[in-house]
């Protein structure tokens, strides 16, 4: 019996391949892009779960308030991880001290090669459960050990083993290899932080941090990162530990109210996102926002499916009729007509399992991820097979419940009737399809008008052909001036600085700072920038006032330049010549005023910034490449220039527009990913639209040729045809662009700088989609006006 059900589900698909293949292949496509949402969804939840200890790993951030806004910091001062050693360590059970990712020179003999790392505490292994691949991770006590990642070892020592093999850090002090860690997975936020060696923790603090921060509770230098006990209520804890560091401060530092609590692992990913002090979100809303893209789509698809699974069955009473009258029961009919409906719905899911295979290299690469399929999940193929075997049943429902119902005599004599109200579920889900797929058409136009406003705001400085290239050792540094002679007499750069930041982020923040009309109460907090008297030119800044840095000017030393950010933030009228006391009360004068340069978030309003000269602004030099020569060139003289100074340092540099660009990733490919479902959105709904047209042309063939043969013209059919679909498509618009409106309002409040809405985004939505539907019903509509009417009209 099954057999023949089967015969005969495979005789009707081949039997209406038009049918067959708008119905196979629009569910295909929208299991596919269901499929590649859920993926990408499983990837960004399952962040940092490859460590065993994930739901017991912790960062003690802080919260410190500055004017009654509370901002969230990852810093934290240096003294707390041995407080928390020392009086807390029931509560955890590893306690972790921790340097921020930064660019190293390694060497081992001739190679050289930049890496980044961290300099962590002894318990980090084991607590990031870091699989050791060669060697040990428990000797990190030891100051002179270093433990690799697989990838690092072998750039560094190919397939020899690396075990107990020295490794010169910066051309300095050797470290030992003690171990070789398999590769973290790139959804680990240890590989987004570039973590590609880890040093002692006790070399860091002897040869890299300054003896003083050690004990200073008011300098924030470092990362902390704990495990909690067996039991431990992570609330608990976070509250135990909020006011250490308000118990150790100096009494000037308490009105920042600082506060400590514990960020769990779970949320560093998805709940990044803090304001005022309150965790807020953050890439948790793009995980719902395309999990409903996703089901929206796939809704699409299912639309189509069962609209013209219903269409198409009404054609088949009958059928029925005979079926009924030669002996078939009702039951055996239900199974029918459910059986070809779960035949269709296996194949689509068959279909859109190659689609997906084939389309996701694609795919990552526009994510930027490394997601495969889950072959070996049972998960994936319980959610994957019972998906397909319920929107078969459903789709299946009414030819099998409905149809087997009818009386096979009123049937076989022709007076059955379908209803006047038969085709109004398919009309209600033709509407619901284009309202979905207007809304995303309408958030894809605003989501990349975001981006270029962002793009499009003054950024304070000229990023045509500025370079910056971190120093990760002294030489560069202590030679500047003769190298900066040597570049600029080789007429490569039209100038050079050197700068404690790249132009595009900054590190460094203050408080505590003193100017005339400050309020005492005043919780101040300022970025400060180190550069070289050269930063202004070598930058392009832009000054509203005063003037720039010189070398000829000595009492530049103790002079500072202002953005707009910052007179503003001080309520100064006249800044320039304005004493602020800085340091231990020492003063600086401002020179100049310039315009807010873009450091942070684009998304952002400008923070207040000082730029003052510092001898010690080593960390990275900032080149403006000569628009007269090729930057190939350029770039080529100025490394033999750098390897003449500085031979043992790797030459590695970046573009300030490329660095800047980057602040834009996340929403560019979100809008990228947005733009694609939104075209797989209206071309299923499309393909549901071709389908009806056929069906509704193929019903109405006698309406056609009557009409035809008492005058009726082409333009006049092909419009009393295209009617009925522009009419659904309108009343879809009427409900997608208030509904697009307010999400995307919504949104849009997220970013203190925004584009406004546009009026003519909805209405060349609106617009556009009326032709699109226009375009596909055509093709059936001016078929059927140029059928002969000879041939419609002939008796079956």
């Amino acid at each position: 019996m099954i057999k023949n059900y089967l015969k005969i589900a495979w005789r009707n698909l081949i039997k209406n391949r038009a049918s067959s293949f708008i119905n196979i292949g629009g569910l295909a496509v929208g299991m596919s892009v269901a499929m590649l949402i859920g993926l990408w969804i499983w990837d960004e939840l399952s962040f940092n779960k490859y460590h065993q200890n994930y739901d017991n790993i912790a960062q003690v951030m802080q919260n410190l308030t500055s004017n009654g806004t509370a901002s969230t910091y990852k810093v934290i001062p240096l003294p707390l991880g041995a407080e928390l050693h020392k009086n807390y360590h029931n509560d955890f059970k590893a306690i972790v001290m921790s340097s921020w990712s930064a660019s190293h020179t390694l060497s081992v003999g001739e190679k050289k090669i930049t890496s980044s790392g961290s300099f962590m505490e002894a318990d980090a292994p084991s607590m990031f459960t870091l699989k050791m691949i060669k060697g040990t991770g428990t000797g990190l006590a030891d100051p002179s050990s270093v433990l690799l990642s697989n990838s690092l070892s072998k750039k560094l020592f190919g397939d020899a083993d690396p075990i107990n093999k020295i490794i010169k850090l910066d051309g300095k002090n050797g470290l030992k290899v003690i171990g070789v860690y398999s590769d973290l997975p790139e959804n680990t936020t240890l590989h987004q932080r570039e973590i590609y060696f880890i040093g002692s923790w006790e070399y860091y603090t002897t040869n890299i941090l300054s003896k003083s921060n050690l004990t200073d509770w008011g300098e924030n230098d470092a990362q902390l990162f704990v495990q909690l006990a067996e039991h431990a209520n992570m609330a608990r804890i976070s509250e135990k530990i909020r006011n250490i560091k308000l118990n150790h401060i100096d009494k000037s530092d308490l009105k920042y109210k600082p506060q400590l609590f514990l960020q769990p692992m779970n949320k560093w990913h998805l709940y990044a996102q803090f304001k005022n002090g309150i965790n807020t979100g953050g890439k948790i809303q793009y995980v719902w926002l395309f999990g409903m893209i996703g089901l929206f789509v796939l809704l699409l698809a299912c639309i189509n499916f069962m609209n013209l699974s219903t269409a198409r069955s009404e054609k088949r009473a009958k059928e029925v009729g005979i079926r009924k009258a030669i002996g078939s029961g009702r039951r055996q009919l239900i199974k029918q007509f459910y059986g070809e409906s779960l035949m269709v719905a296996v194949f689509a899911f068959v279909i859109a399992l190659f689609a997906v295979k084939l389309t996701l290299p694609f795919f990552n690469e526009i994510a930027n991820k490394s997601i495969v399929i889950l072959w070996t999940n049972p998960a994936f193929w319980i959610i994957g097979i019972s998906f397909s075997l319920f929107t078969g049943v459903i789709a299946g429902s009414y030819p099998a419940l409905y149809l087997s119902s009818f009386q096979p005599v009123k049937v076989l004599k022709g007076s059955f009737k379908a209803g006047r109200f038969a085709a109004l579920p398919r009309k209600v889900l033709v509407v619901l399809q284009f309202s979905v797929s207007a809304v995303l058409i309408i958030g894809t136009i605003i989501v990349f008008k975001q981006i270029q406003f962002a793009k499009n705001r003054p950024v304070g400085y000229s990023r045509d052909g500025l370079v910056n290239i971190e120093m990760t050792t002294n030489d560069l540094h202590k030679q500047f001036k003769a190298m900066r002679a040597n570049m600029l007499n080789a007429g490569v750069v039209t100038e050079v600085a050197e700068s404690s930041d790249p132009v595009t982020d900054h590190s460094d923040n203050m408080r505590g700072l003193k100017w005339k009309g400050k309020d005492p109460d005043m919780s101040d907090d300022f970025a400060m920038v180190g550069v070289s008297p050269e930063y202004g030119k070598t930058v392009g800044w832009q000054f509203n006032d005063g003037r720039d840095f010189s070398s000829a000017y000595l009492t530049d030393s103790s002079g500072i330049i202002l953005n707009e950010a910052a007179v503003q933030y001080m309520g100064l009228k006249n800044p320039v010549g304005e004493i602020v006391k800085i340091w231990n009360n020492k003063d600086y004068r401002v020179i100049g005023v310039v315009k807010n340069i873009v450091m942070d978030s684009p998304y952002d309003p400008a923070k207040q910034t000082i730029y003052y000269i510092s001898k010690d602004a080593g960390n990275f030099l900032m080149l403006r490449i000569n628009p007269k020569v090729s930057a190939h060139n350029a770039l080529t003289k100025i490394e033999a220039i750098c390897k003449t100074y500085s031979p043992s340092v790797p030459f590695a540099y970046h573009f300030a527009d490329d660095e800047y660009t980057k602040k834009f990733a996340d929403e560019e490919y979100i809008g990228k990913l947005a733009s694609i479902f939104a075209s797989l959105a209206i071309f299923i709904s499309c393909i549901g639209l071709f389908g009806m047209a056929s069906f509704m042309a193929e019903q109405r063939t006698k309406e056609i040729g009557v009409r035809k043969v008492l005058g009726a013209t082409v333009l006049g059919l092909w419009t009393l045809l295209s009617a009925d679909f522009v009419k659904l498509v309108i009343i879809s618009l009427l409900i997608a662009i208030p509904t697009a409106w307010y999400f995307m309002h919504s949104w849009l409040q997220t970013y203190n700088f925004h584009v406004e809405l546009s009026w003519w985004v909805f209405a060349a939505t609106a617009f556009g989609a009326i032709i699109i539907t226009l375009l596909t019903v055509s093709y059936q509509s001016i078929k059927a006006a140029l059928t002969n009417p000879i041939n419609s009209l002939k008796t079956e």
